[in-house]
């Protein structure tokens, strides 16, 4: 029997749960994910056998649970761990923060993980960093070009259904970008809609990833259809240089083939300021979960809880400063060989 985890991340509300549900053959309404979920999968590979494990992640709520990345993704995990990157075409100017923000976290998670692993398991570690070059081949013309990422990853563009609609420059620009993004991590890059035959592709991928089924060998690059392309497949010479101008490339200044990028579709696509971008920290407090009962406590639980608050003062000096302004709506408890004065208001 065989245990593999499969980890969905990436745009808020960008479908997520409801790929998840289709590989699973759950026929159900798809509910928004609070923080991070779980679920698994059974299949078996044959009569009389034991049925491989499949454990499902999904992290919600975009860019804005970040630290929950780490909670799935542990040394003993790591080996049979995949990424599912589940990126929004319908909303192309939030796309790159949140691609890059979600793949760097979870990069640098797994990095850690992997040098804690290697100061126990260095066969493990040394296995884990040929396993990143398995998708290219050894004579591959960009094999010194690529930074693999450190675990299998799919970039998965969703409703595709409203990005066929775009102006055909914009379509170019997103797919384009995708590609280089997804060829130089050594993803697999494939685009899907509520499309019952694209939903199907989607769920062979995801099963590969899941029981270890044989991976599909299919291409599609061509910018006018859903694109579908298998990690190593694809090439720099055929993605081709950043779609800007011949006379504005020049002009723009980056380190790296992946900054030059960045700049060259954030000139289409410009981000959204922070604050616009920045989700409900505290999920209690998304409207989107509201129930008027249980806020209702909540409100007065705070209440309750700045009532009780309690302040802790280190010096006589700072007591003689506070107690003008409070009144005798205190009491005063000095502790025993100590200098701490507790003020519990009384309000």
């Amino acid at each position: 029997m065989g245990e593999k985890s499969v980890f969905f991340i990436g745009s808020k509300n960008g479908g997520k749960t409801t790929i998840i549900l289709r590989c699973l053959d759950r026929d159900e309404p798809a509910k928004p994910t609070l923080a991070l979920e779980y679920t698994y999968g059974r299949r078996a590979k044959g009569h009389n056998t034991p049925k491989d494990i499949a454990h499902f992640w999904e992290l919600g709520g975009g860019t804005s649970l970040l630290d929950l990345i780490s909670i799935p993704i542990t040394s003993d995990t790591l080996r049979t761990f995949s990424i599912v990157l589940v990126l929004d075409l319908s909303k192309p100017n939030d796309l790159w923060p949140t691609m890059e923000s979600l793949l760097q976290a979870t990069k640098d998670h797994v990095d850690k993980v992997i040098v804690k692993l290697g100061k126990t398991n260095s066969k493990a570690m040394s296995e884990m960093r040929q396993k990143m070059w398995s998708n290219m081949q050894k004579d591959h013309p960009d094999r010194e070009l690529i930074d693999p990422f450190p675990i299998p990853l799919v970039i998965i563009g969703s409703k595709y259904d409203i990005f066929q609609d775009f102006d055909s420059e914009k379509r170019k620009v997103i797919c384009k970008t995708l590609r280089f993004v997804a060829h130089y991590y050594g993803a697999s890059l494939m685009f899907t809609s509520k499309s019952e035959a694209l939903l199907l592709k989607i769920r062979g991928v995801i099963n590969q990833l899941a029981f270890g089924i044989d991976k599909s060998k299919s291409i599609c690059v061509d910018q006018n259809k859903p694109l579908f392309i298998t990690a190593g497949l694809d090439s720099l010479c055929q993605i081709g240089s950043p779609p800007v101008p011949e006379n504005d490339i020049g002009k723009l200044h980056a380190h790296s083939p992946m900054e030059l990028w960045k700049k060259v579709y954030e000139k289409l696509f410009p981000p959204k300021s922070i604050n616009t971008l920045k989700a409900v920290k505290d999920p209690a407090r998304d409207p989107q979960y509201a129930e008027s009962e249980v806020d209702e406590m909540r409100i007065q639980k705070d209440q309750m809880q700045s009532i009780r608050e309690v302040i802790c003062i280190r010096s006589w000096s700072s007591i003689r400063k506070v107690l003008p302004r409070l009144g005798n709506k205190l009491s005063l408890i000095l502790e025993s060989n100590s200098t701490t004065v507790h003020l519990f208001l009384l309000f």
